[in-house]
């Protein structure tokens, strides 16, 4: 597959003038601050348009959110939460809330918030110990297995809430794990980015 540049990005996601710079800021400064904190591999940042920025906004074309709360976990370099409240400040009415435990990746979501004026909030919590968090929407990357998501997603989203999961080859082997331990029928998205990949999409969700 043909890595994406910035120009492919704007075309393939329709995406507005506005937007695009809110996406410069945050690719300006992960360039900045990741070699002092870590925040992508040196390999990634070098294709950050493709592996990073396309790889988030695809959620923005599945989620059906119109306003509400965004819940993401384990936020790190805000891969996808701020890529996709960058997309939705042009549609007011959705909250983001990042949930991150490293304080230093906390300042760097938080840096890039305030000078991309993203509709979004951090919160430098482990997320075993928030409290219910009634979410409409959770994403999250790179994160965990997906039976150890929807252990998160049960206890913080609304019952008609949806869970939005990047998960790499190993895709139909984890819901088939995940399947013992829980009833839902998921939706895989084919990775726009990844061949190989997919965006599992979860909604009704039962313990077996």
């Amino acid at each position: 597959m043909t890595s994406l540049r910035r120009e492919d990005v704007e075309r393939t996601f329709n995406v507005s003038r506005e937007t695009m710079a809110r996406l410069d800021i945050h690719v300006a400064l992960l360039k900045k601050w990741s070699p002092k904190i870590n925040l992508v591999s040196k390999d990634t940042l070098e294709q950050v348009w493709h592996r990073h920025i396309a790889d988030s906004a695809q959620l923005w074309s599945i989620q059906p959110l119109t306003k509400g709360l965004w819940l993401d976990l384990g936020s790190g370099a805000g891969f996808p939460g701020l890529v996709i409240a960058a997309f939705a400040t042009d549609h007011p009415g959705t909250e983001f809330r990042l949930i991150e435990s490293d304080a230093r990746k906390c300042a760097f979501l938080q840096s890039v918030i305030r000078e991309a004026d993203l509709p979004a909030h951090v919160v430098t919590e482990r997320i075993e110990a928030l409290p219910p968090q009634s979410a409409d929407v959770i994403s999250a990357r790179a994160l965990t297995s997906l039976t150890n998501l929807l252990e998160m997603t049960e206890k913080h989203r609304k019952p008609d809430g949806i869970g939005l999961f990047h998960k790499g080859r190993t895709v139909h082997k984890e819901v088939e794990e995940a399947q013992e331990s829980w009833r839902f029928n998921p939706r895989l998205h084919r990775s726009l980015t990844d061949p190989n990949a997919a965006i599992v999409e979860i909604g009704d969700l039962d313990r077996v």
